[in-house]
């Protein structure tokens, strides 16, 4: 993930994207073609492709190379759009994958004659809850999947959220940030006619500040407050 600016040289004000998107989709095409080239020609140098049947002849070197050839002269097309549900929508679906484990323990159901049972959702049919029962070898084969090789760690932090850096840059930048918004509401109260009204608490008339954003979902399984009766 990358953030949509980064602080100044002198660390003074924001800097933001000139851009309303992360890269631009012709030269993505064009940087995925030249890596994915590039892997199958080390995999060929190293030994790792098989070829057979009527692809036999590609197990030259010469020939492999002449078949690898006219790829860069065709322009290839890689799909890239503004996720459906918003910027908090990905962080919740990679926050399950990289805080949580394969499967918590509330799925596990019993295990007992070598083997698993787990409940799972059917996303192919509205999600419906079901039970899966499988043997111990291939229920640990797969969660074994979900494991990170050795030297690999879920996270790496960069630039301003980098480990040495990341007390003093984070609270700079959000302070900038704060900065920024602020400057902006700002100048677009002033242009609208009774903007300003919208932000304030119709009870006391104090400024109202935004403390936390909801999405639909999230309203739904937030449980009504309790009333309890006064003693």
């Amino acid at each position: 993930m990358v953030p949509a600016g980064g602080l100044s040289a002198d660390h003074t004000h924001w800097i933001k994207t000139r851009c309303a998107f992360f890269l631009p989709v012709k030269v993505l095409s064009r940087v995925f073609r030249g890596k994915f080239v590039a892997a199958l020609k080390r995999a060929s140098r190293d030994g790792q492709l098989q070829f057979h049947g009527d692809l036999a002849p590609l197990a030259q070197p010469k020939t492999f190379s002449s078949w690898l050839r006219p790829l860069f002269r065709k322009d290839w097309v890689v799909y890239s759009k503004r996720p459906f549900g918003g910027p908090q929508h990905v962080l919740h679906y990679l926050g399950r994958y990289t805080h949580r484990v394969a499967i918590s323990n509330h799925r596990l159901i019993w295990f007992a004659d070598g083997k698993v049972t787990f409940r799972w959702r059917d996303s192919a049919h509205n999600n419906e809850p079901k039970l899966m029962n499988l043997a111990l070898d291939e229920f640990l084969r797969r969660f074994l999947l979900h494991l990170l090789p050795e030297g690999f760690v879920r996270i790496r932090n960069f630039g301003f959220l980098a480990n040495r850096k990341r007390a003093t840059n984070l609270p700079l930048s959000f302070q900038l940030l704060g900065s920024a918004a602020t400057a902006q509401t700002e100048q677009d109260r002033s242009g609208a006619n009774n903007a300003s009204d919208l932000w304030r608490c119709p009870k006391c008339g104090g400024p109202m500040m935004i403390v936390e954003r909801l999405t639909a979902a999230e309203i739904r399984l937030r449980s009504p407050p309790v009333l309890t009766a006064a003693a």
